[in-house]
């Protein structure tokens, strides 16, 4: 048995270097993004293929309190047959299950419960190329996409989370001395958490999304129980069977972390999200039950990240090519099922100034179009951007807004020798005036963009802040070379409460965030209720207790 004690030792350079990661907001990683035999050797792929191969057509391993039968609800959006059974838990016996094992992990204290964390994490990293495959096969990602986004980014994320929930937890001292004339006391402070999290999964980004709340939650003190999205449960799966090993190892309950698995409909989350003991909800996915969490859990802390209407404003740009090619990725990358994604280009009707000469509006839908067409051109390249549509509901609103009469570039079908059986589709976009607000006030999560033009640059900030405001964004984007144009901007995102970038012309993309660095979400528009991660996100989770005696 190892303890939290020595857990937290092994680890303590980690959690110390991402804790001064956490204050310097420069690059940093922990987990190399690569899937390269050069840096993970000749064997991790291989080794990972296999292990997920294994779990196919097979209960997986884990037990659970409460079981009471099994669930089988995924379908790999590439077509392969995935047949994985998982365990169903009654709720009532996974709060039971959470609330007898809070003592024993409050006990651990800060430091045990950041290197228990730090172990999991560690796991999870040797079996990323098995997570990879899992989330490939769930969400749609492309191996690459899920290696990263999924595997090692998500890792960050966790650890981020870690770090930030160490360093407030251990603000304060434990043990301290208050002296005052002839009087001293001795006084104790304990780190509480709230009570029990759960962490509501998504379908799209199930360990990236889920990871921030679930180590926010553990290292603060509290136990969690995951419930992931029927069609995306092995990711998390997996996770859940690794918590639970390390916290057995360490001597802890198990059931500090537990796994709710649920056929579609059952109401499991909403279950579990308004019982009195559950004090913490962490949700990614529709802005409909995210605001039905936000108004019906009240007894929760309830954290939040919901679609919303990402917004580029084009104004004018110095490299015209460069601004084509950003956007067709960004336009493209997973198939648009990015929370961050661009859904509305706003654009002056009397069209934009550029090193490549004046653009009309005609013009530059022609040259996005092309730029489009030039980056998935190849089906092998385009599949490895694009990804699968992870369900009907993405595929739906592809199909209704290709029936528009605004369509200047059509989506198109591409296919994927590998995967025959994968739903692959190009980015659709359409061209509308700002008058047709009842459209692109509408989330359209998926490959859909509006091209929509304006009175002018000014009018599309105006426009930007007020949908933005109303309806929420987690990305915004900006291009112009005027100095009083950015400077609106930045106000304009300020008032509407959005994070935005700038003059993006190479290989960073506004749809990407990066952990230790870039703030995900703000809490200041209605797309989120906190920043992964921000103090806002920690902070709520737990409380610290005091005791005092004389000396």
């Amino acid at each position: 048995m190892t303890s939290p004690a020595e857990l937290y030792t092994t680890h303590r350079e980690l959690l110390d270097r991402a804790v001064t990661a956490t204050a310097a907001r420069d690059y940093w990683s922990a987990y190399p993004e690569s899937p390269s035999k050069s840096v993970y050797g000749e064997e991790a792929a291989p080794t990972g293929d296999r292990a997920f191969t294994s779990l196919l057509g097979q209960p997986f391993a884990l037990d659970v309190p409460g079981a009471v039968g099994s669930v089988s609800t995924e379908r790999s959006p590439y077509g392969i047959e995935l047949g994985i059974s998982y365990p169903k838990a009654d709720p009532l016996a996974l709060i039971a299950a959470a609330r007898a094992a809070t003592p024993g992990w409050r006990a651990a204290g800060p430091t045990g419960r950041a290197g228990v964390a730090a172990e999991i994490l560690s796991r999870l990293h040797a079996r990323v190329f098995e997570l990879a495959h899992a989330v490939q096969h769930t969400t749609g990602q492309a191996f690459v996409m899920a290696f990263q986004a999924g595997g090692t980014h998500a890792l960050d994320r966790g650890l981020e989370a870690v770090a930030c929930a160490l360093a407030a937890t251990t603000r304060l001292p434990s043990e301290s001395r208050w002296t005052k004339g002839q009087l001293e006391l001795a006084k104790t402070a304990t780190v509480t958490g709230r009570g029990v999290g759960l962490v509501i999964g998504c379908t799209t980004f199930p360990t990236w999304n889920g990871f921030p709340g679930l180590f926010a939650s553990l290292v603060t003190g509290n136990p969690v129980i995951v419930k992931p999205h029927p069609g995306a449960v092995l990711p998390l799966a997996i996770t859940v069977q690794i918590c639970r090993e390390v916290l057995a190892e360490a001597g802890l309950n198990p059931d500090v972390v537990t796994l709710a698995a649920e056929e579609p409909g059952d109401g499991v989350a909403a279950t579990l999200a308004t019982h009195p003991d559950v004090r913490i909800v962490d949700f990614t996915g529709s802005s409909e039950f995210g605001d039905w969490l936000e108004a019906n859990a009240r007894q929760a802390v309830v954290y939040t990240e919901k679609a919303g209407l990402n917004t580029v404003v084009l104004d004018s740009t110095a490299d015209y090519q460069g601004l084509l090619r950003n956007l067709a990725f960004s336009l493209s990358l997973y198939s648009g099922q990015m929370c961050t994604t661009p859904q509305n280009l706003l654009i002056p009707r009397d069209g934009i100034d550029t090193d490549a000469g004046h653009r009309d509006v005609e013009q530059f839908a022609a040259d996005l179009g092309a730029a489009l067409d030039k980056l998935l051109g190849d089906p092998r390249r385009a599949a490895g951007t694009l990804g699968a549509i992870v369900n009907d509901g993405v595929f739906a609103r592809l199909t209704e807004a290709g029936t528009a009469p605004g369509v200047v570039h059509p989506s198109t079908a591409i296919a994927d020798e590998q995967f025959p059986g994968a739903t692959i589709r190009t980015p659709l976009v359409s061209r509308l005036d700002a008058a047709d607000e009842k459209t692109y006030t509408r989330e359209w999560f998926g490959p859909v963009s509006f091209l929509i033009t304006t009175d002018s640059t000014e009018h599309s900030l105006r426009i930007f802040t007020e949908t933005v405001r109303a309806h929420g964004a987690l990305s915004a984007l900006v291009h112009s070379t005027s100095p009083d144009v950015l400077e609106s901007a930045r106000e304009a995102a300020l008032d509407a409460g959005v994070h935005l970038s700038e003059n993006l012309t190479g290989g960073v993309f506004v749809n990407q965030t990066a952990a230790f660095s870039d703030l995900h979400g703000t809490g200041a528009n209605p797309a989120a209720t906190a920043s992964l991660t921000d103090d806002w996100f920690v902070a709520g989770r737990f409380f610290t207790l005091q005791s005092r005696r004389p000396v």
